[in-house]
């Protein structure tokens, strides 16, 4: 018997995909990793389908970047909610607009991308709140990976305890709404994009 616990943690789906990347004779930079993850998921058969795909089509000699991952996963929904997200915490009010329209368009249900907006948010809060330190010791201590503790550091800029609690709470008012408590969830994601974004100082 063979035991295989289930990758729960994003690292441990980083080093799945660079595994895959290697094992194909391939490279891929540290942001390509990153971005497939977040546009497939946490479905490891997709994961391996993924890497197969960009393997197949991305012409050898160079590494696969993420621009290759963004041209063939650009449209789905947890790219797009991440792209949502990152417009709002860098108070681009108008470009997380339109990307909430865009992705209202192809089919994205506003569920994801309130959820998306909110792990950001929470992230930002815990490495806010952390003592100072490497990014590689903070991350320990958080439990997340290093990465994602620099990124959220460069995120905070232009952030007040203040802004960013007023952000959880427009959040939580739109997961409300979008949830059956209001009667336009499009609607209710937009107002929460203009309340963080105004939030942001």
């Amino acid at each position: 018997m063979v035991d295989c616990p289930p990758l729960k943690k994003d690292a441990e789906k980083h080093d799945l995909v660079a595994a895959e990347f290697r094992d194909a004779g391939r490279r891929a930079t540290p942001h390509a990793v990153r971005a497939i993850v977040e546009a497939v998921g946490s479905d490891l058969r997709e994961l391996a389908a993924g890497c197969a795909q960009l393997v197949a089509d991305v012409p050898p000699g160079r590494d696969i970047d993420v621009e290759d991952v963004d041209r063939y996963y650009g449209g789905r929904a947890e790219v797009t909610g991440f792209k949502v997200a990152d417009a709002v915490v860098a108070g681009q009010r108008e470009r997380a607009l339109m990307l909430v329209r865009q992705a209202i368009d192809v089919g994205v249900d506003p569920i994801p991308m309130l959820a998306v907006m909110a792990v950001k948010l929470r992230t930002m809060v815990k490495v806010g709140a952390a003592r100072g330190g490497r990014p590689a010791d903070l991350a320990k201590e958080l439990g997340m990976p290093p990465w994602q503790v620099d990124r959220a550091r460069k995120e905070l800029r232009g952030w007040t305890p203040e802004g960013l609690a007023a952000g959880l709470v427009a959040l939580a008012e739109a997961d409300v709404a979008v949830k059956g408590g209001g009667r336009d969830a499009v609607y209710a994601v937009e107002r929460a994009v203009m309340t963080i974004t105004a939030a942001r100082s």
